[in-house]
């Protein structure tokens, strides 16, 4: 039996548990919702339901009876998205009963599962789990190489052998596809859905456009941009966007696309080890997503996206909070080296600080307020 690796968003949980009625943790199928769900409630009177055992669903054919037998536990029900018609009768329940608390687990965002939002304005708080990090695991003996190789998915990234992590990972492209989807009510095909998805994988790290991925695929952009949009909402692709920095400059406008997850991105590319991935074309591409996820989970409140000109000049990631401005760039290599278009854009973006984001043991400066860090600094950097 494998251990329980403690969560970072356990703190906040803990503390929004407390502050609201209702709190929902979101996050991709299988990323260790449902083993957080259990971690924080082991020491609380609780009751746990998951909705996709029918046994459990049919506890809830009187929803209300059910709360108000259970009012003095910490009510979890887990794949919440499978039964949307819940939430308006969880908001009169918890408006008569304000010191319930209820723990939501669910694997669609909060703008697909619409209903929450509707529904429960003000008394619910929503966090994202995402598939375990570097700092969640580099005290358990488990290298960053293997994290990114791996992915963060805890059935892939602790499984006993490479070749097992491979299947694991390929039953969940499989099972998403033909399952998870068609449980969200949409009715794509799911061989249609796979090949956007794998192509999605080979524009990894690179600007979207729709027009070329639908003439590839034999459709329209407008129904590429759906797709997208769809894996977006259900955690497996990120959509980053251009960001406005209101210069006198062109600026690309269409987003970048990322698959969220290293390892899927390297199942869905066929890369099955490192040697494979060191000789791979987007094998710099992979690092840039791998670590550019380490990063956004530690400035969830920033504004985000990267920035991009007509001539060339670039920033992977820049971050805006508060009059602070910070860029990011991502090198996969241990001695990384800078464009030009690099400092252009430090210049011309106004940026308090930069980092260049490598496979380095320790961090070193190079420049005033440039400095290369390795993935487990960026603590310090969020301060």
């Amino acid at each position: 039996m494998q251990k329980y690796i403690h969560r970072f968003v356990e703190g906040e949980l803990t503390e929004c548990l407390a502050q609201f009625p209702c709190t929902a943790i979101l996050g991709p199928r299988q990323c260790g919702k449902t083993s957080l769900a259990h971690a924080i409630s082991c020491d609380r009177k609780s009751v746990y339901l998951d909705l996709e055992r029918p046994a459990d669903v049919r506890r809830l054919q009187e929803p209300e009876f059910f709360f108000d037998e259970h009012k003095s536990h910490l009510i979890c029900l887990d794949e919440i998205q499978r039964i949307p018609d819940l939430f308006p009768v969880l908001r009169g329940w918890i408006d008569r009963n304000r010191n319930a608390r209820f723990l939501l687990l669910g694997s669609a965002s909060r703008d697909l599962i619409k209903q929450s939002s509707e529904s429960l304005a003000g008394r619910i708080a929503y966090l994202e789990l995402t598939p375990f990090l570097n700092r969640e695991v580099c005290g358990e003996g488990i290298s960053e190489k293997a994290l990114w190789m791996r992915g963060g998915f805890p059935d892939s990234l602790l499984a006993q052998s490479d070749e097992a992590s491979i299947r694991w990972r390929n039953s969940f492209v499989q099972s998403f596809l033909e399952r998870d989807i068609p449980a969200l009510g949409f009715n794509i095909p799911a061989r249609t859905l796979e090949r956007v998805w794998s192509m999605c994988a080979h524009y990894h790290g690179q600007t979207l456009n729709a027009s070329a991925l639908g003439k590839s695929l034999g459709t329209s952009h407008t129904s590429v941009r759906k797709y997208v949009e769809l894996l977006s909402q259900t955690f497996m692709l990120r959509i980053l966007p251009s960001f406005d920095a209101n210069l006198k400059k062109r600026l690309v406008k269409a987003p970048k696309i990322y698959l969220r997850d290293s390892g899927i991105l390297h199942s869905l590319l066929g890369i099955d080890d490192f040697s494979a991935l060191l000789g791979h074309p987007l094998y710099g591409a992979s690092w840039e997503g791998f670590a550019l996820e380490q990063v956004l989970v530690r400035f969830p409140f920033w504004k985000q996206g990267f920035f991009r000109t007509s001539d060339g000049t670039e920033m992977d990631l820049v971050l805006e909070k508060g009059g602070r401005r910070i860029g990011f760039e991502f090198k996969a290599s241990p001695a990384p080296t800078l464009t030009r278009g690099f400092w252009s854009s430090f210049e011309a973006l106004g940026l308090d600080q930069a980092f260049v984001v490598a496979p380095v043991e320790s961090g070193y400066p190079l420049k005033n307020n440039v400095r290369v860090i390795a993935v487990d600094e960026l603590d310090g950097v969020a301060g």
